[in-house]
C-alpha cells in the first residue's frame, strides 16, 4: 500500500440489536459503551480517522449526536445491509484502507488494532484479521482491507448474508481473495471468552471490567482484562452460558 492511503476505522452501531437494544449506548462508569470504544481506538497510532457507520433509522440519531460531540465521523446508510453501509461510508469519507469494527467491542485493545494494520501493511494480501483463526476472546475482533476490495465483494455477490456481514464474503472465498491471520500470543489466547456486549449477562461483565480498570487506567490493555477476570472468577462466570452467533 501507498505511504498516503487513509487508514480509517468504521465502527457499525445502530441502537435496533435484536437480542439488547440500545447496547452501544448503554453505559459504564458513566459513559456510553461507543464513547469508550471510540476512545479506545483513537490509541490507535496508525489510525488517522474513525468513522461511525449507523442507519437512517430516528432511533440511531442518539449515536450521530455521540459522533458529532466527539469530532468523528459518521455515515448514516442501510439498517440491513450492512455492507453498503460500511462501503458508502468509505466512499463519503475518502477512506483508501477500512479497519472494519462492531460497536459490540467497548474493551477493543488499541495495541491488537495496531498489530492487524502493521501486519496489513507489512503483508502484500487483501485482508489481514485477528479471526480467521480465533485465539484472542471475542471483542478484539480487527478486520482490515481497502475500500476497493470491497467494491470488488459489491460487484460479485447480491446475496443478503453476505451484505449482512461485511466481509464475509471475503474470508470465505480465499481462491479470490489472499488472507492473513494474526494470532494471538499465549498469554493473550482466550478464544472461549467472550468480552463482547451482546446480552445483560455481557453488560455485566463488561461494567465490572470497566469499574475496576478504568478509573486508574483509562488505557488498560487485554492483558490487564485478563488479569482481573483471574483474580474475579465471578465475573467470567457471568456470561460463560451464553450462546454466540458464528463468526
Amino acid at each position: 500500500m501507498s505511504e498516503n492511503e487513509r487508514i480509517v476505522a468504521t465502527i457499525e452501531a445502530r441502537m435496533t440489536s435484536s437480542r439488547l437494544p440500545g447496547k452501544v449506548l448503554m453505559e459504564a462508569c458513566g459513559k456510553p459503551m461507543l464513547q469508550h470504544m471510540i476512545e479506545r481506538l483513537q490509541r490507535v497510532p496508525s489510525l488517522d480517522g474513525i468513522v461511525v457507520a449507523t442507519t437512517a433509522n430516528d432511533a440511531d440519531t442518539p449515536i450521530v449526536e455521540l459522533a458529532r460531540s466527539m469530532g468523528v465521523g459518521f455515515f448514516r446508510g442501510s439498517e440491513d445491509d450492512v455492507l453498503l453501509r460500511v462501503l458508502d461510508a468509505a466512499r463519503a469519507h475518502d477512506i483508501d484502507v477500512i479497519v472494519e469494527m462492531t460497536g459490540d467491542c467497548p474493551l477493543i485493545d488499541p495495541s491488537l488494532v495496531e498489530d492487524c494494520i502493521r501486519g496489513y501493511q507489512d503483508a502484500a494480501v487483501d485482508y489481514v484479521s485477528n479471526v480467521l483463526e480465533r485465539t484472542y476472546p471475542r471483542g478484539m475482533d480487527t478486520q482490515v482491507f481497502a475500500t476497493e476490495v470491497l467494491v470488488d465483494v459489491a460487484n460479485r455477490t447480491n446475496a443478503p448474508e453476505d451484505h449482512e456481514h461485511v466481509s464475509i464474503f471475503i474470508y470465505h472465498h480465499p481462491e479470490i481473495y489472499s488472507l492473513k491471520n494474526m494470532p494471538g500470543p499465549p498469554e493473550l489466547t482466550d478464544p472461549g471468552l467472550g468480552l463482547t456486549l451482546d446480552t445483560l449477562e455481557d453488560l455485566e461483565l463488561i461494567r465490572g471490567v470497566f469499574e475496576i480498570l478504568y478509573p486508574n487506567n483509562p488505557a488498560f490493555t487485554l492483558a490487564d482484562i485478563l488479569a482481573v477476570l483471574r483474580n474475579n472468577p465471578e465475573l467470567t462466570k457471568l456470561n460463560a452460558n451464553v450462546r454466540r452467533r458464528h463468526d
